[in-house]
């Protein structure tokens, strides 16, 4: 197997349009070699723990209502092309993703990564939900089949708190200045939402090389 590191936040749009497009790859070749393991990275590390309007932290990102409604009718023609239909009018804040971010390290623990980030995925960009919320990353814990009171139990005790902020800013250290970013065997970086053809390409060339060194 390959191993395949997801540097990802679950409130970035092109992460959706990222992971769909890599998730339609996969689906067409089950057999596919890569062992996939999501890391951390806020977009936003100095959001307010509460986080903040979305309307005002656009226009204040992007310089002002229009220049935001042109970046993101851009991201929204990029999101249908993948096959999504997000939820835009639904989301009424930009949420802090520390405690995300934690939940999402501590189902890799439980082998359940995977589950987890598809449904902060949606939760965020589908039903509007806000995942800086703790009853709503516990909702998720539990439909994903992580256990609803050790998770809260851990989000009370402050455990990952500071080794989640680590990693991202070792990320950042690293020259990591946005996301998604997609690491192949620890050796080849691949950045942005890339089509679901260059994944079958890559998929196609890892089993070219394995072939050839049969």
């Amino acid at each position: 197997m390959v191993k395949l590191d997801i540097l990802s936040d679950p409130v970035c749009p092109w992460c959706y349009i990222g992971k769909t497009n890599l998730d339609r790859a996969l689906e067409a070749d089950p057999d596919h070699p890569f062992t996939i393991e999501w890391h951390p990275f806020q977009l936003n590390p100095d959001m307010p723990e509460g986080g903040m309007d979305r309307r005002q932290y656009l226009e204040a990102k992007f310089g002002g209502k229009e220049s935001a409604a042109k970046v993101y009718a851009q991201i929204d023609e990029h999101a249908k092309a993948a096959g999504l239909e997000i939820a835009w009018d639904r989301i009424d804040r930009t949420p802090n993703t520390l405690d995300a971010h934690r939940l999402i390290h501590w189902a890799g623990l439980e082998g359940r990564q995977g589950f987890v980030v598809d449904r902060l995925f949606k939760a965020y960009f589908k039903e509007g939900r806000d995942i800086g919320d703790r009853t709503v990353l516990l909702d998720i814990a539990e439909a994903t089949g992580l256990d609803r009171a050790m998770t809260e139990r851990l989000f009370e005790s402050g455990a990952d708190v500071e080794e989640t902020r680590a990693r991202d800013a070792h990320t950042r250290e690293r020259g990591v200045t946005g996301v998604p970013t997609f690491v192949v065997a620890n050796q080849h970086v691949v950045p942005g939402a890339q089509p679901p053809e260059l994944w079958a390409k890559v998929i196609a060339e890892i089993a070219e090389q394995s072939g050839d060194g049969a």
